[in-house]
């Protein structure tokens, strides 16, 4: 058995696949005449091609029981995807470097704090959302336009791959 268990997430460890968005630590300029921070620029939304554009959805997530068996991942090839918890609570994370279909041991697991989001660079593998209680949102910044943007990938392995965080999970509720 391949046992994944989440670290923190943070914007270093998280490079390699795309963006933390989070303003800890992350630099702001005032507007509105001084009464708002703005933290700028916190990732950037990649598109495929011209005629594609970004768009915001809300996902509401049911939560799977952990310890969790990782069947598959998927990637989005044409643009990439951002989750950003709307309700303040952690969730988990597993990715995979973009390229061809991952291997097991390439798998990396996170856990947001419930104040970090994270937008997924194009072509990045990743598990679809995982969230840490019975019911979340989540704001999802991604690409619309013609053709495919949802590759999956089935691992067939005899030893399972599971994804087990060792203790609870706190909610931020």
């Amino acid at each position: 058995m391949l046992l994944l268990r989440p670290e923190p997430l943070t914007q270093e460890a998280f490079a390699p696949y795309g963006d933390v968005i989070e303003t800890a630590e992350r630099d702001f300029f005032m507007i509105n005449n001084g009464s708002t921070q703005r933290y700028h620029q916190l990732a950037d939304v990649q598109l495929g091609q011209p005629e594609d554009r970004a768009i915001i959805s809300i996902f509401r997530a049911q939560a799977l029981p952990l310890p969790l068996e990782i069947q598959m991942v998927e990637r989005h090839p044409q643009g990439s995807q951002a989750f950003i918890p709307l309700k303040g609570n952690p969730f988990l994370i597993v990715v995979a470097a973009a390229g061809d279909n991952p291997e097991p041991d390439q798998l990396r697991a996170f856990i947001s704090n419930g104040q970090q989001g994270v937008n997924y660079h194009r072509g990045v593998w990743h598990h679809p959302v995982l969230c840490c209680v019975e019911e979340d949102d989540f704001l999802v910044v991604d690409r619309a336009g013609e053709g495919n943007n949802c590759d999956e990938h089935f691992f067939n392995l005899k030893e399972p791959i599971v994804l087990d965080p060792g203790a609870p999970i706190p909610s931020q509720r």
